[in-house]
C-alpha cells in the first residue's frame, strides 16, 4: 500500500493509535541513511485501553501484554506501508525515543523534566515508531510548548511526596512514598504530577490504565 500520511493515520486509528509526531531523519538520529520519515505512534484517547484489553495478548495471561501487542500491531503496520517498526522497549541497546520525540517538534522537556506533548500533555507515551523510506509531507509543529502559556504550572507543586518538581526527580523518595499508605492514590489513579497537567485532562487516560502502568513502574 502507498505510504501516505492519511493512509497511515487511518490504519493506526483502527488500532486506537495516533501519529503523535514525525520528522525527516538526518545524521545522528540513529536511523539508516535511507530513512525518509520517522513517525511516532501513541495511544489514541479516549478508547485505547478498552481496545487493548480486548486483544489476545492481554487475554492470554502471558507476561508483557502491552509490549507484545505493540510488536504485533506496529510490526504489521510497518510491513503494510513498506517500513520498519522500532520500539522503546526490548533493549539494550535502546532506541532514542526521548530524542526522537524532541525532534518531532511536538514534545518538549516540561518544567518537571518529563516530556510534555502538545496533545497528550504529561501523559506522553510512545508505543513505537515506523521508519519509512519515503519522505512524507508533515504538518508544521506548534510554535511553542503548552507550558509557555500554562497559568501557574500546577505540575511543579502536584507531587504529594515532593519527589518530582523543578529540582528534578528523586526516584527513591517516590518509591518510598508509594510503599506507604499515603501513596495508594498514586498507585490506583496515576502520578499526581502527570494528572495535574491541564493538557493531560483532555487525553482521557482511565484510572485502571494508570494503575497498570504504575504497578509496572513500582515493581521494576
Amino acid at each position: 500500500m502507498t505510504a501516505t500520511l492519511a493512509a497511515i493515520e487511518a490504519a493506526a486509528a483502527a488500532e486506537r493509535l495516533a501519529i503523535s509526531g514525525g520528522f525527516h531523519p538526518g545524521p545522528g538520529d540513529g536511523l539508516p541513511e535511507a530513512t525518509g520519515t520517522l513517525l511516532l505512534l501513541s495511544p489514541a484517547e479516549p478508547g485505547f485501553w478498552a481496545h487493548l484489553t480486548a486483544q489476545p495478548e492481554w487475554l492470554d495471561g502471558r507476561p508483557d501484554p502491552v509490549d507484545r501487542w505493540s510488536r504485533r500491531t506496529l510490526g504489521r503496520l510497518a510491513c503494510r506501508f513498506g517500513g520498519k517498526a522500532h520500539f522503546p522497549f526490548g533493549g539494550p541497546p535502546w532506541k532514542p525515543f526521548f530524542a526522537w520525540a524532541l525532534r518531532s517538534g511536538r514534545a518538549w522537556p516540561s518544567p518537571v523534566a518529563l516530556l510534555v506533548h502538545d496533545r497528550m500533555g504529561l501523559f506522553a507515551s510512545y508505543r513505537g515508531a515506523i521508519a519509512l523510506k519515503d519522505r512524507l509531507d508533515l504538518p508544521a509543529p506548534p510554535a511553542a510548548p503548552p507550558c509557555a502559556s500554562c497559568a501557574g504550572q500546577p505540575c511543579l507543586s502536584a507531587c504529594p511526596a515532593g519527589a518530582l518538581g523543578a529540582g528534578g526527580y528523586d526516584l527513591p523518595r517516590c518509591h518510598a512514598f508509594l510503599d506507604s499508605p499515603a501513596g495508594a492514590d498514586c498507585l490506583s489513579g496515576g502520578c499526581h504530577v502527570r494528572r495535574a497537567c491541564p493538557v493531560s485532562h483532555a487525553h482521557g487516560r482511565l484510572p485502571e490504565q494508570s494503575a497498570y502502568h504504575m504497578s509496572r513502574f513500582h515493581t521494576k
